[in-house]
């Protein structure tokens, strides 16, 4: 029976606190029992092993960092509406380190697509580069390098990998501007058939959704 004031919404939450603390990676099931002040075997009856808990985290923590995103968008458009994405983007990356981690996780791609918060990622993320012009192929060509200049910056501030005097934020601040210059000039490339069964289909982690590459949620 589950334990009295136990749920799995609680444990979810717990672990991603523990996340944030001691790192998305040093989670697991034993510590998190220990948090609770209960055995190992009762958490079992809220979620079925730590890949499913770890799974869970990675949900959690996608549907929060979409709001915080869709909040500073919201009424924005062209280089405003990439500015306030990469900031919320940012943030939530350096405030809550585990929680973004676990968006990074490698999930079962069926699960990505069915999941609301990832679909609206997709509709809010796709929604912002089509107002530079792009379609597909380039949507994914986009929201790829979108992935790889946040993610990267963030992973590299986060390790305290910026050693030079310049201030971190206003190196950020020059890389946005750079992106959106990128993406009024994109090269595009004529729409390919098929183009949109060929976006990334082994790209299967939270964080292609919510970074960008969402684009298993888009077709949904």
């Amino acid at each position: 029976m589950p334990r009295t004031g136990l749920t799995a919404e609680r444990v979810v939450a717990a672990a991603a606190d523990l996340a944030d603390e001691v790192g998305f990676e040093n989670v697991t099931l034993s510590a998190l029992a220990r948090r609770f002040g209960v055995k190992d075997a009762s958490l079992y009856s809220h979620v079925r092993n730590l890949q499913d808990l770890r799974t869970r985290v990675a949900f959690l923590a996608g549907g929060e960092m979409i709001e915080r995103i869709a909040d500073a968008v919201a009424g924005r458009a062209g280089k405003d509406a990439l500015v306030a994405f990469a900031g919320a983007y940012r943030a939530y990356a350096l405030e809550r380190p585990g929680r973004y981690a676990a968006t990074q996780a490698r999930i079962d791609q069926d699960l990505v697509a069915a999941s609301p918060a990832f679909r609206r990622t997709a509709e809010i993320t796709y929604g912002m580069l089509r107002a530079y012009g792009l379609e597909e192929p380039d949507l994914t060509d986009a929201v790829r390098l979108l992935r790889s200049t946040f993610h990267g910056y963030c992973a590299l501030e986060a390790d305290g990998g910026f050693g030079a005097a310049r201030d971190v934020r206003t190196s950020w601040d020059r890389a946005i501007e750079a992106l959106h210059i990128a993406l009024e000039n994109w090269p595009r490339e004529a729409a390919a058939t098929g183009a949109g069964d060929a976006r990334g289909a082994g790209d299967a982690s939270a964080g292609d959704a919510i970074a960008g590459d969402a684009r298993e949620a888009a077709r949904a």
